[in-house]
């Protein structure tokens, strides 16, 4: 008789821990209410890089003029200004979210997946009550259940959004028309990724950080080329700033700081965190114990402290990426249903903010090397000094890398520049793998490319 898996939420974490079962021979349930592909799809990653790839656009076209491309109209003369038509771009954003959840939907179903809509909640471990629309509930049993509920932006009383001209992150693409002025309150991975975005589309940007830099968590050397470019490309950034409350009267926003200032503008987005979606889920009723702010405690290989009951997602807040959702969910399953499994290493994730230019990351990083957590050689190379980002007009960013003394395996690094998020790959190899700065360095790459850099910074790293 086949295992009984009940997984209550459609996010990456539900949804890849379902294909995996699934292929194991178990019988899965999903209980969703929100939509397949949860808000990686439908509110938060695939609806705002779709934002974005329109702004890279934009600062492509914005860089032109360097490469020998003018645009004119059709009398001739020297066009004078691109616009972005925000309601297409919009729809555009909730067409492919769209198609994507329903991509997710087709492949669960092909694969013998059911799908429950409704809201789940523990009663007890093995035992998943439904609420459907209409109030009914009905009882699921199983042999194990996976909790994959995601999380949602975090506000505040004081700043309470209202859809329309003060807004969370997933509410932005009900816009038609671009905000004649964006106040972006919060600088961490999402806060920079918009305020990056909507300064690429034209719209005059600030952006309140109510710390030193932008992206304080994130690479120091990496945050401070960010927000240079971002101020050369006019985005005003007030740092040190923490705000108070945000208020609208009429068709301005106005954003009062602790220490008395208040900034206007025609709209603010929210971006102060996340809360994780957990309450009134019957948890700490079934033994499931959670940790500060609500996230549900797992272990590394997705269990929680419930007999039979996993995790995986921005619920657990363990990395919130949905790449780390997904393996979470695949870890689960593979654990309980008996398959071959390596336990979830964070030190071999790569990330990346999408901002322009892109930031990414992978393995140790800088701060520890700095705080002694670990040993390393670190080794940064200018990217402006690349052929291919000559050829392109490219000259912020860079590349660097950490490796170990001695052996001088690749332990770490990170790139900045356009599509970082694609050059990060071959270092997160090297994590990965265990390669040698000088296997890395070896290793032909194309000229001219970017990733030549990558090579580059490697052979700077060898000892005789």
């Amino acid at each position: 008789m086949s295992d009984k898996v009940v997984i209550v939420g459609g996010g990456p974490g539900g949804y890849e821990a379902a294909h995996v079962a699934a292929q194991l021979g178990a019988e899965v349930t999903i209980v969703d209410s929100d939509g397949l592909g949860g808000s990686a799809v439908l509110t938060d990653c695939v609806p705002s890089k779709t934002l974005i790839a329109t702004s890279e656009v934009m600062s492509e076209v914005a860089e032109a003029a360097e490469l020998g491309i003018t645009f004119n109209d059709p009398q001739g003369d020297a066009a004078t200004a691109i616009k972005v038509d925000l309601g297409r771009v919009n729809r555009r954003v909730k067409q492919l979210a769209s198609d994507q959840s329903g991509d997710i939907r087709r492949r669960l179903e092909r694969d013998g997946v059911e799908l429950v809509v409704g809201r789940g909640r523990l009663d007890g471990p093995g035992r998943v009550v439904v609420t459907d629309d209409e109030g009914a509930e009905s009882l699921l049993e199983a042999d194990a259940v996976l909790i994959a509920t995601g999380a949602a932006p975090r506000v505040l009383p004081t700043a309470q959004p209202d859809g329309e001209r003060i807004l969370t992150w997933e509410q932005v693409y009900d816009l038609d028309e671009l905000p004649t002025e964006l106040i972006v309150v919060g600088s961490g991975v999402t806060g920079a990724e918009f305020a990056s975005a909507y300064l690429a589309l034209g719209v005059p940007v600030t952006l309140v950080s109510s710390r030193d830099r932008v992206l304080p968590g994130e690479d120091a050397d990496a945050s401070l080329v960010l927000q240079e470019v971002s101020e050369r490309r006019g985005m005003k950034v007030l740092s040190k700033s923490r705000m108070e409350s945000v208020t609208r009267d009429g068709d301005v926003v106005t954003v009062t700081l602790t220490d008395g200032r208040t900034v206007q503008g025609s709209h603010c987005i929210l971006a102060l965190g996340s809360v994780p979606n957990t309450a009134d889920l019957g948890l700490e009723e079934s033994g499931v114990v959670l940790k500060d702010g609500g996230f549900v405690n797992v272990d590394r290989v997705s269990r929680t402290s419930a007999r039979g009951v996993y995790a995986a997602g921005d619920c657990t807040g363990v990395l919130m990426l949905a790449s780390v959702a997904a393996m979470q969910g695949r870890i689960a399953m593979w654990h309980f249903l008996g398959d071959t499994v390596h336990p979830l290493d964070l030190k071999k994730v790569s990330s990346n903010v999408f901002t322009a230019p892109e930031i990414a990351t992978v393995g140790w990083s800088q701060q520890a090397v700095d705080a002694g957590e670990i040993q390393a050689e670190v080794v940064m190379l200018p990217l402006g000094g690349n052929p291919r980002a000559k050829m392109q007009g490219v000259r912020d960013g860079f590349v660097k890398l950490f490796c170990r003394p001695g052996t001088g395996i690749v332990v770490g690094g990170v790139v900045v520049g356009p599509r970082a998020s694609e050059l990060i790959h071959p270092v997160a190899l090297a994590v990965a793998e265990s390669i040698t700065a000088d296997q890395l360095a070896q290793t032909f790459t194309v000229y001219p490319s970017m990733s030549g850099s990558i090579a580059e910074a490697a052979r700077r790293l060898h000892r005789v």
